[in-house]
């Protein structure tokens, strides 16, 4: 006597049945009926990783890219061997452009081999470019000599947008063709350099600067600001080392004559017209190296000299924050990526930033200053950049007595890298009108929205939101309490190189509004070197 068929057994036949029944349909290019059937066989055998699969075919044929991704990261979870699957993933994350998140999964495939790699750059010397690229011929090309690659390729500063290509070949391999748009050579007529040279002339500013200098990958920038309340010239030359792109070394010179005004962030209250003149100079040197993608650092040396001058109104008590010194300084930065999903479109970084110096006037003398940073960055879509979130917290610390000009500033400055958009940092054109202090914490939220686009120029928009606090410096400088803005941020990218800004900002706690505008640029601050790196 015939035994009776467990449920078990019951089960997967009815779950083949649907199978076939699906594949079936699809075959015919009945993609509706065929998709009922299949998820009608997968609602019995829901750990079968067959259904997934065959359900990206089938999304995948009727160009519902997100349905067939999600089916394939389903039946790769529940058969991380399914080569068939990571193959099939990849090629979508491809022809999306997103190549991390193909590179990732054509790896667990073991693909895509590499035969060889073309280059269309026109001034850089060969042996550089070739020590940035990460690979061997015909060997697969793994996600991290991808990452590796971009980072020491972003560091030379020569190509604002890089494009790679892979190009299938017939037998099976992949060409990889990198198209970057580069920054003129040296000194040319190019629409570019003018542009460059001159994005800074509404704030009376100019920046002249030449790159990859003998195709050496030698950067030399310059800025020059003859506004009368904040005078300042700036110069920078950057390059890699010998061994490779992967080591760069940087020398750099300020000079600046300011005028402040602090009679709205002194407390406690002094005159409206409190201020002073700063003179300021400074020189240093630093030495990065990129020792993968994830993990980067950097560490210099610095002297400076300021003196303060006109000085009116400033409390007696805080004297010691306007001493004329000389300082010997050591800094260090580091920068770790901590999360990378391509996938999601998700990144989140951390960076680090220290100095360790001796000022040479009393009552001043040793001081430290820390600054830590966390960076995360989210494209909510499968493909594209129409929107954009980005969140950075940061705060910073400061032991030992340090003069004014060496606190940390909460306000839009375009000198100042700690935005706060509902605090206007100048008045009248002098500096000091936004809070100041020895430790800090701030929170930039921004949320953008891509509205135009070309290979010349790009529009974004939409809103932000700042949160800070400082703590008071001799009792006569901070934010007392937390400070909340909120507003409107409009960019133009122009040119692949730079791009201007313009806001719309609220102070929630007194009610002011800012309108502010800013153009991207050099000098960066060395205190912003880790932060570059995002």
């Amino acid at each position: 006597m015939a035994q009776a068929p467990t449920p078990a057994a019951d089960t997967h036949a009815r779950a083949q049945q649907d199978l076939h029944r699906g594949l079936a349909l699809a075959s015919a290019g009945h993609w509706r009926q065929a998709g009922e059937a299949l998820r009608a066989g997968q609602r019995l055998e829901p750990r079968n990783p067959r259904f997934p699969e065959e359900l990206a075919g089938v999304a995948y044929q009727q160009h519902q890219y997100a349905d067939a991704t999600r089916n394939l990261r389903r039946a790769l979870a529940l058969n991380p061997h399914d080569t068939y699957a990571a193959d099939f993933l990849g090629t979508i994350d491809f022809l999306q452009g997103n190549l991390e998140a193909a590179l990732q999964a054509w790896n667990r495939a073991g693909k895509p081999v590499l035969s060889d790699a073309t280059f269309r750059v026109q001034g850089l010397d060969p042996l550089i470019l070739d020590r940035a690229f990460r690979f061997s011929p015909n060997t697969e090309w793994r996600l991290s000599q991808f990452r590796d690659t971009r980072a020491q390729l972003e560091s030379l500063n020569l190509f604002p947008a890089m494009r790679f290509d892979l190009l299938p070949q017939k037998d099976g391999t992949f060409v990889l063709k990198f198209q970057p748009l580069e920054r003129p050579r040296g000194f040319s007529w190019h629409l570019e350099t003018f542009a460059s040279l001159l994005r800074g002339l509404p704030y009376q500013a100019v920046y002249p600067q030449l790159f990859n200098v003998n195709r050496q990958a030698l950067n030399m920038r310059s800025y020059v600001r003859w506004d009368s309340q904040k005078r300042l010239a700036a110069a920078e030359i950057a390059g890699p080392l010998p061994s490779g792109p992967q080591r760069r070394a940087r020398a750099y010179f300020d000079a600046r004559n300011e005028n402040w005004n602090v009679g709205r962030t002194v407390t406690p209250g002094v005159p409206a017209a409190a201020g002073f003149n700063l003179e300021r100079v400074t020189a240093g040197a630093a030495f990065t190296s990129i020792a993968t993608w994830r993990w980067q650092w950097s560490a210099g040396a610095e002297y400076s000299w300021r003196r303060y001058r006109s000085e009116a109104g400033l409390p007696a008590g805080a004297t010691s924050l306007f001493t004329n010194a000389q300082a010997i300084t050591a800094r260090g930065a580091g920068h770790v990526a901590l999360i990378r999903s391509p996938q999601h479109r998700f990144l989140l970084n951390a960076s680090a930033v220290g100095q360790l110096g001796s000022f040479y006037s009393a009552p001043l003398g040793r001081y430290a200053q820390a600054q830590g940073t966390l960076y995360a960055d989210w494209l909510p879509q499968a493909s594209g950049e129409t929107y954009e979130l980005q969140s950075t917290l940061r705060g910073g610390g400061t032991a030992g007595n340090v003069p004014l000009d060496d606190l940390y500033m909460l306000g839009f400055d375009r000198d100042n890298p700690l935005w706060m958009r509902g605090h206007y940092g100048l008045i009248g054109g002098r500096k000091g009108n936004a809070p100041l202090g020895a430790n800090f914490i701030l929170s930039n939220t921004d949320f953008d929205r891509s509205l135009f686009r070309n290979p010349f120029a790009t529009l974004r928009a939409g809103p932000f939101l700042d949160m800070g606090q400082l703590s008071r410096a001799d009792g006569y400088f901070g934010s007392a309490g937390w400070l909340t803005d909120g507003g409107v941020q409009a960019s133009v990218g122009a040119l692949g190189s730079f791009t201007y800004v313009i806001g719309y900002g609220r102070d929630f706690r007194s009610g002011a509004n800012t309108i502010y505008t800013a153009v991207t640029g050099w000098p960066f601050h060395f205190t912003n070197a880790a932060t570059a790196l995002h």
